[in-house]
């Protein structure tokens, strides 16, 4: 396995940020695996993937480029430099244009841990994977940016309420498959059987990305950086989630939406911002009629509050999704609102308005 060794004052001094090449490159992970995690992903996919797969078609050279960078064990180095805090997109595709063609073409033969293919011994290859990323970020990510932002934003909110609650070795067990703090100040962050590297001293950086993607880099001996995939709940696209049309009707559309999307667990007020899409007046606004409702609960954690359904808002959502039934169909009979409001206030769980707390070198991926 491979792993770091931190000292506490790196890990106390890690960051995290949002990274548009970063997600970006995950999104090019995503076209070359060519199958979604969810159902967000397999919409987004079922756009972009046969104009992806054509543009390679059209172009051979860099389709062995994306072939032979993309290894299964080794990403080639010069396509994922290392994020940067507050880096535009511009910025950090510059630097990946920039790389020496004798650079790439070795980061190339260990991604491919062999020779490299007669049709990428070339001076352009930089500039091919710039221009592909580009194309990548300007089609298909910056579009739909601002909500993917708002997203990893409040990965981030979620994340370091998670600091707060249990510590960083809860943060680092649960960023992606492979990472888990070992103690003795080592950090896995992978399953990959590679050398400990010593980076206590060093800027470390944890940054989101919203397909199931991952890898880490590093910058010399100066920057590190693992990518993660983003919370689930989070990475989903929410912007079509079901929501009953009886339950839009009671509580009105944006309300039922929060409701809804609170069953997944607890969320901040910025992630239920980056879900909906709405506004930060409306989902507070929103949440405060549900809370004097007592259909949410509040609790805080570090310094975040979170919201989750109570009692009462599960059993109106719950009530809300089952099929309606006709008096002369099936066996039993149709529930009537009277029969739900009685639910609703006999032993419930309804808030008596006291929060309470929810439950718990080179860069290289690798």
């Amino acid at each position: 396995m491979g792993w770091w060794q931190v000292n506490a004052d790196t890990l106390a001094g890690s960051r995290f940020v949002v990274s548009p090449l970063a997600e970006t490159f995950a999104c090019l992970k995503l076209l070359h695996a060519g199958a979604g995690a969810h159902p967000g992903e397999t919409a987004w996919l079922r756009e972009w993937l046969p104009v992806h797969r054509g543009r390679l078609a059209a172009d051979p050279v860099t389709a062995a480029l994306v072939r032979a960078g993309l290894g299964r064990d080794w990403i080639a180095d010069f396509l994922t430099p290392t994020p940067r805090d507050g880096e535009s997109f511009e910025d950090g595709v510059a630097r990946v244009r920039a790389v020496r063609p004798a650079d790439a073409r070795a980061h190339l033969r260990t991604s491919l841990a062999g020779p490299l293919p007669g049709v990428l011994e070339r001076d352009d290859l930089p500039e091919r994977a710039a221009d592909l990323l580009t194309w990548v970020w300007e089609s298909t990510v910056r579009p739909s940016w601002e909500r993917r932002r708002r997203v990893l934003e409040a990965d981030v909110v979620a994340r370091v309420a998670q600091v707060s609650q249990g510590g960083w070795a809860a943060v680092l067990d649960s960023l992606r498959p492979g990472t888990r703090w070992l103690g003795e100040s080592r950090f896995q962050v992978n399953l990959h059987e590679y050398p400990p590297r010593e980076i206590s001293g060093a800027e470390l950086l944890f940054v989101p990305v919203t397909p199931r993607a991952g890898w880490v880099s590093w910058e010399e001996r100066e920057r590190y950086a693992v990518v993660y995939p983003c919370t689930g709940v989070l990475a989903a696209d929410h912007r079509e989630r079901d929501v009953p049309a009886a339950l839009s009707a009671l509580l009105g559309p944006g309300r039922a939406a929060v409701l809804v999307l609170l069953g997944q667990g607890p969320l901040s007020t910025t992630q239920l911002v980056a879900l909906t899409g709405q506004g930060l007046g409306s989902v507070g606004r929103h949440l405060r009629v549900l809370w004097d409702a007592g259909l949410v609960e509040r609790g805080r954690v570090g310094r975040s509050v979170l919201y989750s359904r109570s009692g009462a808002g599960e059993v109106l959502v719950r009530a809300r999704q089952e099929p309606e039934t006709k008096p002369d169909e099936g066996r039993g009979r149709p529930t009537k609102p009277e029969e739900v409001r009685g639910r609703l206030t006999k032993g419930d769980g309804v808030s008596d308005g006291a929060p309470r707390s929810p439950g718990p070198g080179a860069p290289g991926v690798r």
